[in-house]
């Protein structure tokens, strides 16, 4: 039922916008999305569920962010400033995903915890939302390895390579945490790898 899945995770984001996360009630969101109760647990299990897989969807979103950014340019460095600036603007207009880069869970928020939980779900996606979720390490070297994957610069050094885009991610996460003055986030990451040009960046 992906449209169901859909709708209720869509009414527990909005609910969530509007008050804490320990107020939100199953009930509400479950007619928020015009699905019965029985719908919404049967999806989720348990309001534990839902948050965990909330949590879950915000991260594939940012991370589908991310790819988009790394694609959207041919320059390298191009393609890195528009992930940074990505993350820096999917942190600010989403506090789950502040929460996820950061660490750091407002009390408004759900909790989920990064461990896997016992899974009985029947749904393939609950499944997977039981499964482990990103830590803010997870995330730096998730969105590393597809930066790197993303520029394959002929004739650069792999390892190099990889060490300049841990650099620049680590760098949008500074971003998350304190925004940047004047010249933005691009600025700052071009200045990072001035001193790569000799690796092709």
């Amino acid at each position: 039922m992906p449209a169901a899945r859909e709708s209720l995770l869509d009414a527990a984001y909005t609910a969530l916008a509007r008050r804490a996360w320990s107020a939100v009630r199953m009930v509400d969101v479950a007619a928020a999305a015009g699905v019965s109760r029985q719908t919404l647990y049967n999806e989720f299990g348990s309001k534990h569920g839902l948050a965990r897989a909330l949590v879950r969807r915000e991260a594939d979103a940012y991370l589908a962010g991310v790819d988009r950014a790394l694609a959207a340019h041919t320059d390298a460095r191009d393609r890195l400033v528009a992930a940074v600036e990505w993350t820096a603007a999917a942190a600010r207009g989403n506090a789950l995903v502040r929460a996820m880069l950061t660490g750091c869970w407002a009390e408004r928020l759900p909790a989920p915890g990064l461990a896997a939980v016992p899974s009985t779900s029947a749904v393939p996606a609950q499944r997977r939302a039981d499964g482990p979720l990103p830590s803010p390490a997870d995330f730096v070297a998730l969105v590393r390895d597809r930066a790197v994957a993303a520029l394959a610069v002929p004739g650069a050094e792999t390892a190099e390579v990889t060490r300049s885009c841990e650099l620049v991610v680590r760098l949008g996460l500074s971003c998350v945490v304190a925004s940047p003055t004047e010249g933005g986030a691009a600025e700052l990451v071009r200045a990072a790898l001035g001193p790569a040009r000799r690796h092709g960046l």
